[in-house]
């Protein structure tokens, strides 16, 4: 859609408020900004944006409007006395919560007329403006192709579905892998470092592992889809006698093995039942739980 310089407002200038407005600024777009303090509005109106004086003056300033601030709840107090502003506007709500409150802030919105995107921001505030950087927003294909030009001077805008609790759903899972990869990681550094490496000279290789693991990752998912885990590679059984190294050489240098304990666990769950032989895909029945039982 041709909407570059679009007019914006954006909701709660906290820190990941405040980098959302700064990024459409660059991008030359008319930004508004509202915030409970106004004096953190200072800083970007320095660079040419526009401190509304209540959420209802920042809201009747442009058709797409950004809230990120910091609950549902902290979003309902600053939208409910206003909601009739929003009237054939569009709301992306880029607040933290579950997907829950996602589909409930859908239906508020389109209660009072107004479009939504729910919104995950999958970056820390310097990667904000950035085109590498996942933006992910769950709401209707059309609202988002509408928005779409003036979300990309965020970040790479991905459209995940049309329920609205995608992009909550989203964040948490790859927010997951991300800390499990860091305190595996962590971890590593724990025991190379034992034995004198620094963690810089550690992590040239580590980086190169994950382009590995990647290819597990594609290899795998078809399995998880289907339930079906052929051993043909590394099976669930291997992968314990795998592990048992990895706690036996952390535990003689004195390094915590509850992470990989945890893990050894896990597979251990996964042969009691019946997946010795099957890929370590198979751990996915155990991982899924009471759901998987359904």
């Amino acid at each position: 859609m041709g909407n570059e310089g679009a007019a914006v407002t954006v909701l709660g200038l906290g820190a990941m408020g405040s980098a959302p407005a700064t990024a459409l600024l660059a991008q030359g777009h008319a930004t508004t900004v509202w915030n409970r303090s106004a004096h953190k509005a200072e800083a970007l109106t320095e660079r040419g944006a526009v401190a509304a004086a209540s959420p209802a003056e920042a809201v009747a300033a442009s058709p797409l409007v950004i809230a990120c601030v910091l609950d549902h709840p902290a979003l309902h107090a600053v939208l409910d006395p206003v909601a009739d502003t929003l009237v054939g506007k569009t709301l992306v709500n880029f607040t933290s919560g579950s997907p829950e409150q996602a589909a409930e802030a859908a239906a508020w919105a389109r209660a009072h007329g107004a479009g939504h995107l729910d919104g995950a921001i999958m970056t820390t505030l310097p990667g904000v403006g950035s085109t590498g950087t996942m933006f992910l927003y769950s709401g209707p294909r059309a609202v988002f192709d509408t928005h779409r030009t003036t979300l990309a001077a965020l970040g790479d805008p991905l459209h995940l579905g049309t329920d609205p609790g995608l992009a909550s759903l989203y964040d948490a899972a790859p927010l997951g892998l991300m800390r499990a990869a860091l305190t595996g990681w962590l971890h590593g550094t724990a025991l190379v470092g034992a034995e004198g490496t620094r963690a810089a000279d550690f992590t040239p290789v580590a980086i190169r592992w994950p382009g590995a693991v990647s290819g597990f990752l594609t290899t795998y998912a078809p399995q998880v889809d289907a339930g079906h885990y052929p051993g043909d590679d590394a099976t669930v059984d291997v992968q314990i006698a795998a592990i048992d190294h990895l706690l036996h050489a952390a535990a003689a240098r004195g390094i915590d093995t509850t992470l990989p304990g945890l893990l050894k666990a896990t597979m251990e769950r996964a042969r009691a039942a019946g997946h010795g032989s099957s890929s370590y895909a198979s751990v996915a029945e155990v991982l899924k739980g009471a759901a998987g039982a359904r």
